[in-house]
């Protein structure tokens, strides 16, 4: 038979004593509200998730422009809906760029869109040897969400 607080069976308890404490109370208010935090996080977690992909990726192509200048050669962007890699232009081919750790061929999360937007109109995003590269925009879609990367064409990547 169980035992209240007071020391009497719950069966001895006036029918007006019956019920929930406080603390039982507080206890499923916190697990009611520990619920639907995570159920915000799961919502909130498709837009953060590209943009940290956005953010990734704008670090990435600091990178590849500076590497195209370093190594006097062109460096090209490609991407699909399931990732990235760069390449190199050696002996008038487009080759893998495998020999650098930071520009490895990559994954996205989960399954993305990229539209290039250039002044040029051109679809390939490549960084030369010049100090100076057309702008343009990148827009990373996902389930809905979206985020962006303009590139100023002087080095400047702002992920948004």
């Amino acid at each position: 038979m169980p035992i209240s607080a007071t020391g009497r069976s719950t069966a001895e308890r006036p029918a007006l004593e019956r019920g929930f404490t406080l603390l039982e109370m507080l206890v499923a208010l916190v697990i009611v509200g520990m619920l639907a935090g995570l159920a915000m996080v799961s919502i909130n977690q498709g837009s953060r998730g590209l943009r940290f992909e956005a953010q990734r990726l704008a670090q990435l192509m600091i990178l590849a422009r500076e590497e195209a200048m370093l190594r006097g050669a062109p460096i090209r962007m490609e991407t699909d809906e399931r990732g990235l890699r760069f390449l190199v232009l050696r002996e008038q081919r487009w080759q893998p760029l495998l020999d650098d750790g930071d520009l490895r061929p990559r994954q996205w999360l989960e399954r993305t869109t990229v539209l290039t937007e250039r002044a040029d109109g051109a679809a390939q995003i490549e960084f030369g040897r010049d100090a100076i590269d057309v702008p343009f925009r990148l827009v990373l879609r996902r389930d809905g969400a979206q985020a962006s990367i303009d590139a100023d064409g002087l080095g400047r990547f702002v992920a948004r």
